[in-house]
Protein backbone atom coordinates (compact mmCIF):
# COMPACT_ATOMS: atom_id res chain seq x y z
CA UNK A 1 0.00 0.00 0.00
CA UNK A 2 1.55 3.87 -1.11
CA UNK A 3 2.15 6.56 1.29
CA UNK A 4 -0.20 9.20 -0.44
CA UNK A 5 -1.01 12.40 0.59
CA UNK A 6 -3.76 14.31 -0.70
CA UNK A 7 -1.69 16.16 -2.78
CA UNK A 8 0.09 12.99 -4.36
CA UNK A 9 -3.69 11.90 -4.90
CA UNK A 10 -4.12 14.67 -7.21
CA UNK A 11 -0.95 14.16 -8.86
CA UNK A 12 -1.93 10.12 -9.30
CA UNK A 13 -5.54 10.89 -10.82
CA UNK A 14 -3.98 13.33 -13.17
CA UNK A 15 -1.18 11.31 -14.40
CA UNK A 16 -3.38 8.04 -14.45
CA UNK A 17 -6.24 9.91 -16.06
CA UNK A 18 -8.85 9.03 -13.40
CA UNK A 19 -12.18 9.49 -13.73
CA UNK A 20 -14.49 7.72 -10.66
CA UNK A 21 -13.33 7.02 -7.07
CA UNK A 22 -14.46 4.39 -5.30
CA UNK A 23 -15.11 5.55 -1.60
CA UNK A 24 -15.17 2.07 -0.04
CA UNK A 25 -16.15 0.93 3.92
CA UNK A 26 -16.79 -2.37 5.41
CA UNK A 27 -20.09 -3.23 6.73
CA UNK A 28 -20.15 -4.67 10.22
CA UNK A 29 -21.28 -7.74 8.35
CA UNK A 30 -17.64 -7.84 6.49
CA UNK A 31 -19.52 -6.87 3.33
CA UNK A 32 -17.18 -4.29 1.50
CA UNK A 33 -19.27 -1.23 0.13
CA UNK A 34 -18.58 1.81 -2.10
CA UNK A 35 -20.07 5.28 -2.87
CA UNK A 36 -18.63 6.33 -6.34
CA UNK A 37 -17.83 10.14 -6.89
CA UNK A 38 -16.82 11.88 -10.06
CA UNK A 39 -13.02 13.58 -10.04
CA UNK A 40 -14.85 16.89 -9.97
CA UNK A 41 -16.52 15.82 -6.49
CA UNK A 42 -13.05 14.41 -5.12
CA UNK A 43 -11.78 17.24 -3.34
CA UNK A 44 -15.06 17.45 -0.80
CA UNK A 45 -14.33 13.75 -0.43
CA UNK A 46 -11.26 14.42 0.88
CA UNK A 47 -12.27 17.19 2.98
CA UNK A 48 -14.95 14.03 4.49
CA UNK A 49 -17.99 16.22 2.73
CA UNK A 50 -19.61 12.58 1.32
CA UNK A 51 -22.73 12.16 3.71
CA UNK A 52 -24.33 8.76 4.09
CA UNK A 53 -27.00 6.63 6.17
CA UNK A 54 -25.51 4.79 9.10
CA UNK A 55 -27.58 1.70 8.47
CA UNK A 56 -25.56 0.72 5.60
CA UNK A 57 -22.87 0.04 7.69
CA UNK A 58 -24.61 -1.68 10.74
CA UNK A 59 -27.62 -3.18 8.87
CA UNK A 60 -31.81 -2.76 8.87
CA UNK A 61 -32.10 -4.70 11.93
CA UNK A 62 -33.57 -2.22 13.80
CA UNK A 63 -34.84 2.12 13.49
CA UNK A 64 -31.83 4.04 14.21
CA UNK A 65 -30.22 5.60 12.04
CA UNK A 66 -27.88 8.98 11.75
CA UNK A 67 -26.28 11.01 9.03
CA UNK A 68 -22.24 9.90 8.81
CA UNK A 69 -19.32 10.98 7.08
CA UNK A 70 -16.87 8.90 5.10
CA UNK A 71 -13.25 9.73 5.85
CA UNK A 72 -10.75 8.45 3.17
CA UNK A 73 -7.43 7.49 4.22
CA UNK A 74 -4.83 8.85 1.50
CA UNK A 75 -2.20 6.13 1.81
CA UNK A 76 -4.95 3.52 0.78
CA UNK A 77 -5.73 5.19 -2.64
CA UNK A 78 -5.34 3.32 -6.12
CA UNK A 79 -6.54 2.32 -9.68
CA UNK A 80 -7.96 -0.35 -10.59
CA UNK A 81 -5.77 -2.10 -13.02
CA UNK A 82 -8.71 -4.00 -15.06
CA UNK A 83 -10.40 -0.63 -15.61
CA UNK A 84 -9.93 1.44 -18.60
CA UNK A 85 -6.55 3.14 -19.04
CA UNK A 86 -8.49 6.44 -20.26
CA UNK A 87 -11.10 7.41 -17.87
CA UNK A 88 -9.05 5.39 -15.09
CA UNK A 89 -11.28 4.45 -11.72
CA UNK A 90 -9.58 4.47 -8.32
CA UNK A 91 -10.77 3.73 -4.85
CA UNK A 92 -10.05 4.92 -1.28
CA UNK A 93 -10.71 3.08 2.01
CA UNK A 94 -12.52 5.18 4.07
CA UNK A 95 -13.18 5.47 8.21
CA UNK A 96 -16.24 7.41 8.94
CA UNK A 97 -17.12 9.66 11.97
CA UNK A 98 -20.34 11.27 12.86
CA UNK A 99 -22.06 14.30 12.55
CA UNK A 100 -19.97 16.04 15.82
CA UNK A 101 -16.85 15.52 13.98
CA UNK A 102 -16.09 12.15 16.64
CA UNK A 103 -14.72 8.88 15.22
CA UNK A 104 -18.21 6.97 14.49
CA UNK A 105 -18.60 4.12 16.79
CA UNK A 106 -20.00 1.45 14.29
CA UNK A 107 -17.07 1.79 11.74
CA UNK A 108 -15.09 -2.03 12.10
CA UNK A 109 -11.83 0.41 10.63
CA UNK A 110 -12.01 2.51 13.81
CA UNK A 111 -12.61 -0.34 16.06
CA UNK A 112 -9.54 -2.16 14.80
CA UNK A 113 -7.70 1.80 15.03
CA UNK A 114 -9.04 2.27 18.84
CA UNK A 115 -7.41 -1.69 19.64
CA UNK A 116 -3.91 -0.64 17.85
CA UNK A 117 -3.90 2.42 19.73
CA UNK A 118 -3.80 0.43 23.03
CA UNK A 119 -0.70 -1.20 21.05
CA UNK A 120 0.95 1.88 20.00
CA UNK A 121 1.06 3.33 23.88
CA UNK A 122 2.99 0.20 24.67
CA UNK A 123 5.55 0.21 21.53
CA UNK A 124 4.38 -2.71 20.15
CA UNK A 125 3.45 -3.34 16.16
CA UNK A 126 1.67 -6.28 15.25
CA UNK A 127 2.52 -7.76 11.80
CA UNK A 128 -0.48 -10.19 10.01
CA UNK A 129 0.47 -12.25 6.97
CA UNK A 130 -2.59 -14.02 5.64
CA UNK A 131 -3.34 -17.12 3.58
CA UNK A 132 -6.96 -17.10 2.24
CA UNK A 133 -8.85 -19.92 0.69
CA UNK A 134 -11.35 -19.47 -2.05
CA UNK A 135 -13.44 -21.72 -4.28
CA UNK A 136 -13.66 -21.17 -8.25
CA UNK A 137 -17.43 -22.60 -9.46
CA UNK A 138 -19.04 -22.13 -12.58
CA UNK A 139 -21.73 -20.02 -13.22
CA UNK A 140 -25.27 -21.18 -15.38
CA UNK A 141 -26.85 -19.20 -18.46
CA UNK A 142 -27.83 -16.45 -16.07
CA UNK A 143 -24.81 -16.25 -14.51
CA UNK A 144 -25.53 -17.22 -11.04
CA UNK A 145 -23.30 -19.57 -8.97
CA UNK A 146 -23.72 -23.60 -9.52
CA UNK A 147 -21.99 -25.84 -7.02
CA UNK A 148 -20.22 -27.39 -10.01
CA UNK A 149 -16.43 -26.68 -9.30
CA UNK A 150 -13.93 -25.54 -11.98
CA UNK A 151 -11.68 -28.71 -11.75
CA UNK A 152 -11.29 -31.73 -9.63
CA UNK A 153 -7.56 -31.13 -8.99
CA UNK A 154 -6.16 -31.49 -5.44
CA UNK A 155 -3.05 -29.96 -3.51
CA UNK A 156 -0.70 -28.18 -4.73
CA UNK A 157 -1.83 -30.09 -8.59
CA UNK A 158 -0.95 -28.17 -11.60
CA UNK A 159 -2.19 -27.44 -15.23
CA UNK A 160 -3.77 -29.62 -16.54
CA UNK A 161 -5.43 -31.09 -13.60
CA UNK A 162 -5.66 -27.42 -12.01
CA UNK A 163 -7.85 -25.75 -14.41
CA UNK A 164 -8.25 -22.54 -12.68
CA UNK A 165 -4.25 -21.87 -12.67
CA UNK A 166 -4.62 -19.15 -15.82
CA UNK A 167 -7.50 -17.04 -13.45
CA UNK A 168 -5.08 -17.40 -10.34
CA UNK A 169 -2.16 -16.43 -12.00
CA UNK A 170 -4.41 -13.19 -13.29
CA UNK A 171 -5.56 -12.73 -9.44
CA UNK A 172 -1.75 -12.43 -8.13
CA UNK A 173 -0.69 -10.01 -11.42
CA UNK A 174 -3.42 -7.91 -10.44
CA UNK A 175 -3.25 -7.91 -6.82
CA UNK A 176 0.46 -7.17 -7.35
CA UNK A 177 -0.28 -4.19 -9.95
CA UNK A 178 -2.14 -2.87 -6.98
CA UNK A 179 0.62 -2.53 -4.28
CA UNK A 180 0.22 -6.46 -2.59
CA UNK A 181 3.13 -8.61 -1.56
CA UNK A 182 2.14 -11.89 -2.50
CA UNK A 183 4.04 -15.01 -1.22
CA UNK A 184 2.43 -18.25 -3.02
CA UNK A 185 -0.38 -18.95 -4.52
CA UNK A 186 -1.33 -22.48 -5.33
CA UNK A 187 -4.59 -24.99 -6.05
CA UNK A 188 -5.42 -26.16 -2.10
CA UNK A 189 -7.20 -29.30 -1.27
CA UNK A 190 -10.37 -29.05 -1.90
CA UNK A 191 -12.25 -29.36 -5.69
CA UNK A 192 -11.41 -26.19 -7.65
CA UNK A 193 -9.97 -24.45 -3.91
CA UNK A 194 -7.26 -22.36 -4.66
CA UNK A 195 -5.17 -20.25 -1.83
CA UNK A 196 -2.68 -17.29 -2.45
CA UNK A 197 -1.07 -16.24 0.15
CA UNK A 198 -0.41 -12.45 1.49
CA UNK A 199 3.28 -11.38 2.87
CA UNK A 200 3.38 -9.78 6.88
CA UNK A 201 1.97 -6.27 6.72
CA UNK A 202 0.69 -3.78 9.44
CA UNK A 203 -2.40 -4.89 11.13
CA UNK A 204 -4.62 -2.22 10.11
CA UNK A 205 -3.04 -2.32 6.31
CA UNK A 206 -3.19 -6.34 6.51
CA UNK A 207 -7.45 -5.40 7.47
CA UNK A 208 -7.31 -3.06 4.13
CA UNK A 209 -5.53 -5.82 2.22
CA UNK A 210 -8.33 -8.52 3.19
CA UNK A 211 -11.31 -6.64 2.05
CA UNK A 212 -9.65 -5.61 -1.02
CA UNK A 213 -7.64 -9.03 -1.86
CA UNK A 214 -11.85 -10.42 -1.91
CA UNK A 215 -13.31 -8.13 -3.99
CA UNK A 216 -10.25 -8.58 -6.98
CA UNK A 217 -10.41 -12.22 -6.70
CA UNK A 218 -14.42 -12.22 -7.22
CA UNK A 219 -13.77 -9.24 -9.98
CA UNK A 220 -11.29 -11.35 -11.72
CA UNK A 221 -13.05 -14.39 -11.52
CA UNK A 222 -16.01 -13.10 -12.84
CA UNK A 223 -13.83 -11.66 -15.88
CA UNK A 224 -12.90 -15.33 -16.69
CA UNK A 225 -16.32 -16.55 -16.58
CA UNK A 226 -16.34 -18.19 -13.09
CA UNK A 227 -17.36 -17.44 -9.44
CA UNK A 228 -15.63 -17.50 -6.65
CA UNK A 229 -16.84 -18.22 -3.25
CA UNK A 230 -15.68 -17.30 0.33
CA UNK A 231 -18.76 -19.23 1.65
CA UNK A 232 -16.87 -21.57 4.51
CA UNK A 233 -17.92 -24.78 3.82
CA UNK A 234 -19.84 -24.63 0.62
CA UNK A 235 -19.40 -28.67 -0.42
CA UNK A 236 -20.07 -31.56 1.57
CA UNK A 237 -17.02 -33.54 2.30
CA UNK A 238 -14.73 -31.36 1.00
CA UNK A 239 -12.10 -29.12 2.45
CA UNK A 240 -13.68 -25.51 4.36
CA UNK A 241 -11.95 -22.41 3.10
CA UNK A 242 -10.34 -20.67 6.03
CA UNK A 243 -8.41 -17.58 6.96
CA UNK A 244 -4.95 -18.32 8.74
CA UNK A 245 -3.59 -15.41 10.23
CA UNK A 246 0.12 -14.99 10.81
CA UNK A 247 0.74 -13.39 13.52
CA UNK A 248 3.93 -11.74 15.47
CA UNK A 249 4.66 -8.92 17.97
CA UNK A 250 7.45 -6.34 17.35
CA UNK A 251 9.14 -3.88 19.94
CA UNK A 252 11.57 -1.55 18.38
CA UNK A 253 12.28 -4.07 15.48
CA UNK A 254 12.58 -7.32 17.50
CA UNK A 255 10.05 -9.74 17.06
CA UNK A 256 8.99 -10.28 20.94
CA UNK A 257 7.62 -13.85 20.24
CA UNK A 258 10.99 -15.13 19.73
CA UNK A 259 12.57 -16.93 23.18
CA UNK A 260 15.38 -18.45 22.42
CA UNK A 261 15.73 -20.80 25.87
CA UNK A 262 12.58 -20.24 26.51
CA UNK A 263 9.48 -23.02 26.77
CA UNK A 264 9.46 -24.44 22.79
CA UNK A 265 12.00 -21.66 22.88
CA UNK A 266 9.07 -19.14 22.67
CA UNK A 267 8.85 -15.76 25.15
CA UNK A 268 6.91 -15.52 28.32
CA UNK A 269 4.79 -12.73 26.05
CA UNK A 270 4.10 -15.49 23.63
CA UNK A 271 2.76 -17.81 25.99
CA UNK A 272 0.77 -15.91 27.87
CA UNK A 273 -0.66 -14.09 24.65
CA UNK A 274 -1.42 -17.33 23.25
CA UNK A 275 -3.10 -18.13 26.53
CA UNK A 276 -5.08 -14.91 26.44
CA UNK A 277 -6.55 -15.53 22.59
CA UNK A 278 -7.11 -19.39 23.89
CA UNK A 279 -8.85 -17.78 27.15
CA UNK A 280 -11.15 -15.57 25.09
CA UNK A 281 -11.65 -18.20 21.87
CA UNK A 282 -15.58 -19.28 22.36
CA UNK A 283 -16.12 -15.20 22.40
CA UNK A 284 -14.10 -14.51 19.01
CA UNK A 285 -15.82 -17.45 17.55
CA UNK A 286 -18.35 -15.18 16.98
CA UNK A 287 -16.40 -12.97 15.06
CA UNK A 288 -14.11 -15.20 13.16
CA UNK A 289 -16.48 -17.54 11.76
CA UNK A 290 -19.69 -15.43 12.06
CA UNK A 291 -22.31 -17.01 9.65
CA UNK A 292 -23.87 -20.29 10.06
CA UNK A 293 -22.15 -22.30 7.51
CA UNK A 294 -18.64 -20.86 9.91
CA UNK A 295 -19.74 -24.23 11.54
CA UNK A 296 -19.72 -26.87 9.72
CA UNK A 297 -16.12 -26.27 8.71
CA UNK A 298 -15.45 -26.55 12.65
CA UNK A 299 -16.94 -29.76 13.23
CA UNK A 300 -14.64 -32.58 14.48
CA UNK A 301 -12.63 -33.90 12.07
CA UNK A 302 -9.13 -35.04 11.03
CA UNK A 303 -8.31 -31.58 9.42
CA UNK A 304 -10.98 -29.37 10.96
CA UNK A 305 -9.80 -26.57 13.68
CA UNK A 306 -12.02 -26.96 16.42
CA UNK A 307 -9.79 -27.05 19.75
CA UNK A 308 -9.31 -23.99 21.54
CA UNK A 309 -5.99 -25.18 22.31
CA UNK A 310 -2.33 -24.57 20.73
CA UNK A 311 0.40 -26.97 19.49
CA UNK A 312 3.05 -27.14 16.51
CA UNK A 313 1.83 -29.85 14.99
CA UNK A 314 -1.97 -31.05 15.48
CA UNK A 315 -3.99 -29.73 12.90
CA UNK A 316 -7.15 -29.66 15.43
CA UNK A 317 -5.91 -26.95 17.11
CA UNK A 318 -6.80 -23.28 16.44
CA UNK A 319 -3.18 -21.67 16.86
CA UNK A 320 -0.23 -23.29 15.75
CA UNK A 321 3.37 -22.44 16.22
CA UNK A 322 5.64 -23.20 13.32
CA UNK A 323 9.33 -24.09 13.70
CA UNK A 324 10.45 -20.65 12.65
CA UNK A 325 12.74 -18.67 15.64
CA UNK A 326 14.21 -15.63 15.53
CA UNK A 327 12.33 -12.85 13.15
CA UNK A 328 10.44 -15.45 11.15
CA UNK A 329 8.87 -16.77 15.36
CA UNK A 330 5.07 -16.32 14.74
CA UNK A 331 1.57 -18.20 15.92
CA UNK A 332 -1.02 -18.95 13.33
CA UNK A 333 -4.28 -18.40 14.26
CA UNK A 334 -6.58 -20.84 12.00
CA UNK A 335 -9.71 -20.99 13.10
CA UNK A 336 -11.02 -17.88 10.98
CA UNK A 337 -12.92 -18.35 8.33
CA UNK A 338 -13.15 -15.72 5.03
CA UNK A 339 -16.44 -14.66 5.89
CA UNK A 340 -15.33 -12.96 8.59
CA UNK A 341 -15.25 -9.10 9.25
CA UNK A 342 -10.73 -8.85 8.91
CA UNK A 343 -11.06 -5.75 11.15
CA UNK A 344 -12.99 -6.83 14.06
CA UNK A 345 -11.69 -10.53 13.79
CA UNK A 346 -8.41 -8.75 14.27
CA UNK A 347 -9.20 -6.64 16.65
CA UNK A 348 -10.78 -9.06 18.65
CA UNK A 349 -7.45 -11.89 18.73
CA UNK A 350 -5.42 -8.60 19.26
CA UNK A 351 -7.19 -7.55 22.47
CA UNK A 352 -7.87 -11.13 23.60
CA UNK A 353 -3.73 -12.08 23.16
CA UNK A 354 -2.95 -8.61 25.05
CA UNK A 355 -5.32 -9.08 27.81
CA UNK A 356 -3.39 -12.48 28.37
CA UNK A 357 -0.06 -10.63 28.88
CA UNK A 358 -1.38 -8.06 31.08
CA UNK A 359 -3.06 -10.65 33.10
CA UNK A 360 0.08 -12.75 33.13
CA UNK A 361 -2.53 -15.87 32.05
CA UNK A 362 -0.36 -19.38 32.94
CA UNK A 363 0.98 -21.16 29.79
CA UNK A 364 -0.48 -24.04 29.03
CA UNK A 365 1.42 -27.08 27.18
CA UNK A 366 1.03 -27.87 23.38
CA UNK A 367 -1.57 -30.26 22.33
CA UNK A 368 0.71 -31.67 20.62
CA UNK A 369 0.20 -35.79 21.60
CA UNK A 370 -1.69 -37.85 18.51
CA UNK A 371 -3.50 -40.59 20.91
CA UNK A 372 -6.84 -39.98 20.22
CA UNK A 373 -7.99 -41.19 23.40
CA UNK A 374 -5.97 -38.94 25.37
CA UNK A 375 -7.08 -36.23 23.07
CA UNK A 376 -10.88 -37.32 24.83
CA UNK A 377 -10.31 -37.17 27.51
CA UNK A 378 -8.45 -33.66 27.35
CA UNK A 379 -11.06 -32.28 25.95
CA UNK A 380 -13.62 -33.42 27.92
CA UNK A 381 -11.72 -32.35 31.23
CA UNK A 382 -10.76 -28.85 29.55
CA UNK A 383 -13.68 -27.80 27.98
CA UNK A 384 -11.59 -26.99 24.99
CA UNK A 385 -14.04 -27.43 21.86
CA UNK A 386 -15.04 -23.87 19.91
CA UNK A 387 -18.75 -23.13 19.89
CA UNK A 388 -20.42 -25.72 17.56
CA UNK A 389 -23.04 -23.15 15.99
CA UNK A 390 -23.85 -19.47 15.83
CA UNK A 391 -25.95 -19.31 18.62
CA UNK A 392 -23.62 -20.73 21.10
CA UNK A 393 -21.02 -18.66 19.84
CA UNK A 394 -23.61 -15.42 20.38
CA UNK A 395 -23.86 -16.78 23.75
CA UNK A 396 -20.10 -16.55 24.84
CA UNK A 397 -19.35 -13.19 22.96
CA UNK A 398 -22.69 -11.79 25.31
CA UNK A 399 -20.39 -12.92 28.34
CA UNK A 400 -16.96 -12.03 27.18
CA UNK A 401 -16.51 -7.95 28.16
CA UNK A 402 -12.98 -8.23 26.58
CA UNK A 403 -13.94 -9.28 23.13
CA UNK A 404 -16.93 -6.93 23.45
CA UNK A 405 -15.07 -3.83 24.34
CA UNK A 406 -12.51 -4.50 21.23
CA UNK A 407 -15.32 -3.92 18.94
CA UNK A 408 -17.14 -1.33 21.04
CA UNK A 409 -21.07 -1.20 22.58
CA UNK A 410 -22.61 -0.18 19.35
CA UNK A 411 -20.95 -2.38 17.17
CA UNK A 412 -21.45 -5.31 19.20
CA UNK A 413 -25.33 -4.65 19.99
CA UNK A 414 -25.82 -4.33 15.81
CA UNK A 415 -24.17 -7.59 14.94
CA UNK A 416 -25.43 -9.26 17.96
CA UNK A 417 -29.02 -8.40 16.50
CA UNK A 418 -28.27 -8.98 12.70
CA UNK A 419 -26.82 -12.25 13.81
CA UNK A 420 -29.90 -13.47 16.38
CA UNK A 421 -31.81 -12.59 13.30
CA UNK A 422 -30.16 -14.50 11.13
CA UNK A 423 -29.86 -17.63 13.71
CA UNK A 424 -33.89 -17.18 13.78
CA UNK A 425 -34.68 -16.92 10.12
CA UNK A 426 -32.65 -20.43 9.36
CA UNK A 427 -34.64 -21.99 12.05
CA UNK A 428 -37.65 -21.56 11.38
CA UNK A 429 -36.57 -22.66 7.67
CA UNK A 430 -37.27 -26.16 6.48
CA UNK A 431 -34.19 -27.87 5.02
CA UNK A 432 -33.64 -30.13 2.27
CA UNK A 433 -31.72 -32.34 5.11
CA UNK A 434 -35.23 -32.94 6.96
CA UNK A 435 -37.02 -33.60 4.21
CA UNK A 436 -34.53 -36.18 2.80
CA UNK A 437 -34.51 -37.87 6.43
CA UNK A 438 -38.03 -37.97 7.96
CA UNK A 439 -40.73 -37.08 4.74
CA UNK A 440 -41.15 -41.01 3.73
CA UNK A 441 -41.04 -42.34 7.36
CA UNK A 442 -42.96 -40.08 9.17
Amino acid sequence: MGTFSKEDIWERVDEQDVKFIRLQFTSIQGLLKNIAVTVDELQGALEGKIMLDSSVIEGFDSNREEDIYLVPDPKTFGVFPWRPREGAVARLICDTRDFSGEPFAGCPRVALKKVLAGYSTLGIQPKLAAGIEFYLFHLDEQGRPLLNTHDLAGYCDLTPVDRGENARRDMVLTLQEMGFDISTSFHDIGPGQHEIFLKADSALNMADNIATYKFVVRTIAQRHGLHASFMPQPLDGHNGSGLNLHLSLFRDGINIFDGPGGDYDLSKTAHEYMAGIIHHAKGITALANPVINSYKRLISGETKMFLAAWSCQNRRTMIRVPEERGEETRIILRSPDPACNPYLTIAGFLSAGLAGVEGKLPTSKPLDFHNSEDIVLKIAADSLELPGSLDLSLAHLSGDPVIRDAVGDRIYQSFKSLKDNEWNRYKSKVHQWEIDEYLVNY
